[in-house]
């Protein structure tokens, strides 16, 4: 069919739109700016969060985009507005199937406009009327991630005699990989999975271990000095403003709660033997 993808440019939509293509699909990709992609794959021309596009000959739309950090683009314009445009485009077009990323954790109150606006954008789906599914992943890893690849990879391979340990680290999560969220994406789309679902990999770390397992990938062996979380506290409010912080304030708010969840029974039903972090890491990570 024809799937009309916001965000099939980023770290998950390179991996769905190249699954997309492998089901025979054929993915409608919208982006600011023009990207190479996948022979197959249609470029669309356009920002999400300032237009609604033209979605007719579409029979399914995927909204991926997120942003971790602030830059250039804010949480609301592309967890909220930008969803707003797509159901719009939607519902002038026709179109009645939508597959949504939200992301676990998310909901009001939690003092992160990252889970907050998240948490917005799926309930405007939930409010929708259309045929959805919502996934809400916990961390996803792979190559090119930002909390492997960047904040963990940054804490063991720095020039530091130790690696600074956020208080205790004993703050659960449960990692998923990539490829099985594209799979999880595509196999809804394909097989009629409706709903919302927590989408979490096959095991459950402590922030501790995931530093651990990290560093031993890297090869490196330092002791951890912990950071008192009255410290931390302090010094993210003051350093997340700036370009060169390690980790920002909506990070270190969503760090602390942890990331976790009971995998989805009925999403479990579908996918294949999931990937494990442990079996990933060393094909991509390095100092």
């Amino acid at each position: 069919m024809r799937v009309f993808v916001v965000g099939g440019t980023g770290f998950v939509g390179r991996h769905l739109v190249d699954r997309l293509l492998q089901g025979g699909h054929t993915p409608i990709v919208l982006a600011r700016s023009s990207r190479p992609l996948p022979q197959g794959a249609v470029f669309v021309q356009g920002d999400i969060t300032r237009e609604v596009p033209d979605v007719k000959g579409a029979e399914a739309a995927i909204y991926l985009a997120g942003v971790i950090r602030e830059r250039g683009q804010s949480f609301r314009a592309v967890h909220v507005e930008g969803v707003k445009n797509l159901l719009l485009a939607m519902r002038e077009a026709g179109v009645e199937r939508l597959l949504h990323m939200s992301a676990l954790g998310a909901r009001k109150g939690t003092g992160s406009r990252y889970y907050e606006t998240k948490a917005e954008g799926e309930e405007l789906v939930r409010q929708s009327g259309l045929k959805w599914t919502i996934f809400r992943p916990s961390l996803i890893f792979g190559p090119g991630d930002e909390f492997f690849g960047k904040i963990l990879r940054g804490l063991a391979c720095a020039p530091l005699p130790f690696v600074p340990l956020i208080g205790d680290g004993r703050f659960p999560f449960r990692p998923v990989y990539v490829g099985d969220v594209a799979e999880a994406f595509a196999l809804a789309l394909e097989r009629g999975l409706f709903g919302a679902h927590d989408l979490v990999g096959p095991k459950e770390y402590t922030f501790r271990e995931l530093l651990a397992l990290v560093m031993r990938t890297v090869g490196r062996k330092k002791p951890f000095l912990p950071i008192p979380l009255p410290l931390m506290d302090l010094l993210v409010p003051l350093l997340s403003p700036f370009p060169f912080a390690p980790i920002t304030r909506d990070q270190y708010v969503m760090l602390k709660e942890g990331n976790t969840a009971s995998p989805s029974p009925e999403l479990m039903a579908l996918l294949p033997r999931p990937c494990e972090l442990a079996e990933v890491l060393p094909g991509y990570l390095r100092c």
